[in-house]
């Protein structure tokens, strides 16, 4: 009879629940999984909307363990599995979504094919910020709108989660880059190398006769949604404008994106997790956004606060009352 090997972890066991530390069993690699050696998990609005009870689209059931995001090392390796072995480093999006247990725990028996090489000039903390950001950026601005050199994009909410890497993405691809934020985030957006663009006190009239010449955006990304959403419709360029938004789950006209001849993708980054279908496409983006990470054209905004297992309720509580100031980390 083999011993029960356990480990600690962070339950939340029912909607607004507190986040409960605990002793759980430790999860062993399966066929096809890895075990990794959590050293830092992300925490993403996402996380507070599921712990809430208000993420059916995530459709992870409490009670549970939450986080989606990791890094680490592999403890240990499955059947089946081949490129990875144990003690290399790791993150990725991979836990806390569809039933899955979450990255808040030591360990997680996550899917190979989610996994990618830790970019060698980040620490774990500076990893575990990025997977689920910067794959929603990539799926917008690569694999929908195919953006390139000399393109003008422009992202709404330059200095929130996706959007700072959205910004520093377009850039690395040769885009002119346009951002717009409230005046507090001015310095944020344009030391990521963007145009700061106040949208409180520039109508889209205004912001796209000035940047444009009344022309529109060859690429706009919404990280925000309603309004937003919207306006960027009607700040899309002429015969082949393309608008792409992480958060369009309203009821929009599409007219404005219309009479431009323009087009419009949405983007759900969670749907391998989901449907277990084109995971592999998730580890093959973090592996390449971690060749311009190593280059330096992309870099995590963190909030300068460090958290632990035993101290994760102020990190959620710091993102639910908009007091933080980059992406929050669980360190383990």
């Amino acid at each position: 009879m083999t011993d029960l090997i356990e480990m600690l972890a962070l339950m939340v066991d029912s909607a607004n629940g507190p986040l409960r530390l605990t002793s759980v069993a430790r999860p062993a690699a399966g066929a096809g999984q890895v075990l990794v050696k959590i050293a830092a998990s992300g925490v993403n609005p996402l996380d507070l909307k599921i712990r809430a009870g208000q993420g059916a689209h995530a459709r992870q059931p409490l009670p549970a363990i939450l986080g989606i995001d990791l890094a680490g090392t592999v403890a240990q390796i499955g059947e089946g599995v081949e490129g990875w072995a144990v003690g290399d480093e790791v993150y990725a999006m991979a836990t806390g979504i569809g039933g899955v247990p979450g990255s808040l725990a030591e360990y997680a028996a996550v899917d190979a094919q989610l996994l990618a090489r830790k970019p060698a000039n980040l620490s774990p903390r500076e990893a575990a910020a990025l997977p689920l950001v910067l794959i929603t950026a990539w799926e917008g601005l690569v694999d929908r709108a195919r953006v390139q050199s000399g393109q003008r994009v422009l992202v709404h909410g330059g200095a929130g989660g996706v959007g700072h890497v959205a910004v520093q993405l377009a850039r690395a691809f040769g885009a002119e880059v346009y951002a717009t934020g409230s005046a507090h985030s001015r310095a944020v957006i344009e030391g990521f190398g963007a145009t700061f663009i106040d949208y409180q006190q520039s109508t889209v009239e205004q912001y796209v006769a000035e940047h444009t010449a009344g022309e529109g955006f060859d690429i706009i990304y919404d990280t925000v949604g309603g309004a937003t959403l919207d306006a960027s419709f009607k700040a899309a360029r002429m015969h082949g404008g393309h608008v792409l938004s992480c958060l369009g789950w309203g009821e929009h006209s599409l007219a404005p994106l219309s009479f431009r001849a323009a087009t419009y993708s949405g983007v759900f980054t969670l749907l391998p997790l989901l449907s277990g279908q084109g995971r592999e496409h998730h580890g093959r983006i973090l592996a390449q956004a971690a060749q311009l990470i190593e280059a330096g054209q992309l870099r995590p905004l963190l909030d300068p606060q460090r958290f632990s297992l035993q101290t994760a309720e102020q990190a959620h509580e710091r993102l639910r009352t908009g007091a933080a100031q980059g992406k929050l980390v669980v360190e383990i």
